[in-house]
C-alpha cells in the first residue's frame, strides 16, 4: 500500500476514533437530558430555550406549560409555581412564531401537560418557515428520531460542551465567575432551570425599565424612516390561517388540556405608535384580535383573558423598556391576574375588551408622555 493511501487510512480511522469518542462522551453526559435525567454530574442548562427545550420536556417533572414570545421570556417557573399553584415548565422563546410555539407545546403535552398558559400577540401568527424548514428549531430532537439522536450524540460541538459540564461539576470555577462570563464562555451556563432566561440578580430593573427608554422606543419606530417596520409581517389572511392551523387545530386536537391564552399588556404607546404611522397594521390587528377572540369563545377548553386595555399598567410608562416588553413586577401582575380569573374574556362578549382598547387608543395624546 502506498504512502498516500496509508496516510488516508490512517486519517479514516482518527476521525472514525474522534467521532466515536464524540458519541461516547455526549452519551454518558447527554448534556440536553434527552436520554436521561442528569445522574453523576451538576445538570446545566442553555438560554438557547429551542434547543434546550426539547431536553426540558423530556428531564424535568411538570403539569402545566408556559409559552410564549420574548413578553414572556422572563418569568420564573418558581413564581408561576407559587402564584398558580402548578408544576410549570417555561418554554418561551424569543421572536418565535405559532409553527414553532404550537409544535413544541405538542411534544410537551405528549408528555403529560394538561395545562397550557400561552402568551399571544398577533405578530407571532406571521408567516414563516413550515417547521420541517425552520433552520432555528431542532424538531428532530423533539421528535427523538434516529436522526436527530444521532446528530446530537456526534456533534463535536456538544461534545465540547459534555466536557466543560463535568469540568464545571467537580471543580471550583464555577462560583468564581459572574452570570455574564458564564454566558459568554459556555452554551451551558445556569445550573438552575428556574434562572434559564431570567433577568441576573446583578441588573439594575430600573435602568432597564424606565419612561424614557419607552419613549424613546417610541420616537425610534414612529420615524417615517423606520415606520415601515410596523407593518412588517402583518396579513390578515395568513394570521387567519396561521391562527387556525398552529393554535385552533392544536386546542381541538387536545380536548383534555385546557388552556389559558392571555394578550399581553402591551403599553399604549405601540397602538398610538400603529395609529400615527400605520393606521393599516393597527386596522388589521384590531380585526384579527375580534375573529381570534370570537373563535377561542367557541371552544369549551379556553379560557382567554385580555390584559391589553389595564391602563394603571399599560398607560405608566415607567414599566418598559421600550413600548412592548415590560418589567418583570408586571410579571408578577400578569400570573396574579390569570390565578384570579381578572380580565377574562367573556364569551358571551368576546370583543368587549378590544373596544375598551380601540377607545384608550383614540383617546390618547402623545403630550402625554411628558407626563409620565
Amino acid at each position: 500500500m502506498s504512502t498516500t493511501a496509508n496516510n488516508v487510512v490512517r486519517l479514516l480511522c482518527a476521525s472514525a476514533l474522534f467521532v466515536a469518542a464524540a458519541a461516547a462522551l455526549n452519551f454518558a453526559v447527554d448534556p440536553l437530558q434527552l436520554l436521561r435525567p442528569a445522574r453523576f454530574y451538576t445538570p446545566m442548562y442553555s438560554a438557547d430555550s429551542r434547543m434546550q427545550d426539547a431536553g426540558l420536556i423530556r428531564s424535568q417533572a411538570f403539569d402545566t406549560v408556559f409559552m410564549g414570545t420574548s413578553l414572556a421570556i422572563h418569568f420564573r417557573q418558581s413564581d408561576i409555581d407559587r402564584l398558580l399553584g402548578v408544576t410549570s415548565l417555561k418554554l418561551s422563546m424569543t421572536g418565535s412564531n405559532s409553527h414553532e410555539q404550537g409544535f413544541v407545546i405538542d411534544a410537551a403535552i405528549a408528555r403529560g401537560a394538561r395545562r397550557v398558559i400561552w402568551e399571544v400577540d398577533d405578530w407571532i401568527f406571521r408567516d414563516a418557515a413550515e417547521i420541517d424548514s425552520d433552520v432555528y428549531l431542532p424538531v428532530d430532537l423533539y421528535r427523538e428520531n434516529f436522526r436527530g439522536i444521532a446528530k446530537y450524540l456526534v456533534s463535536g460541538a456538544m461534545a465540547r460542551e459534555s466536557a466543560l459540564v463535568l469540568l464545571r461539576s467537580f471543580s471550583p470555577i464555577k462560583p468564581a465567575l459572574s452570570r455574564s462570563t458564564m454566558e459568554q464562555l459556555f452554551k451551558f451556563p445556569l445550573s438552575r432551570v428556574d434562572d434559564i432566561n431570567t433577568l441576573p440578580p446583578e441588573a439594575d430593573v430600573s435602568e432597564v425599565y424606565r419612561a424614557s427608554r419607552a419613549r424613546s422606543a417610541f420616537a425610534y419606530i414612529t420615524d417615517p424612516v423606520r415606520s415601515g417596520y410596523l407593518g412588517e409581517g402583518y396579513g390578515y389572511g395568513a394570521m387567519v390561517r396561521n391562527f387556525e392551523r398552529d393554535m385552533v387545530g392544536l386546542i381541538a386536537k387536545h380536548p383534555e388540556v385546557q388552556f389559558d391564552i392571555y394578550l399581553p399588556p402591551y403599553s399604549i404607546l405601540q397602538w398610538v405608535a400603529m395609529r400615527d404611522a400605520s393606521p393599516a397594521t393597527l386596522k388589521i390587528v384590531c380585526d384579527f384580535t375580534a375573529y381570534l377572540a370570537t373563535r377561542l369563545a367557541q371552544l369549551p377548553n379556553v379560557r382567554l383573558f385580555d390584559f391589553r386595555d389595564v391602563k394603571d399598567v399599560t398607560h405608566d410608562l415607567g414599566n418598559y423598556a421600550d413600548v412592548i416588553h415590560h418589567s418583570p413586577a408586571v410579571d408578577l401582575k400578569v400570573l396574579s391576574w390569570l390565578a384570579a380569573g381578572d380580565y377574562a374574556v367573556g364569551r358571551s362578549a368576546p370583543t368587549a375588551s378590544l373596544e375598551r382598547l380601540k377607545a384608550q387608543v383614540e383617546a390618547y395624546r402623545v403630550e402625554e408622555m411628558t407626563r409620565e
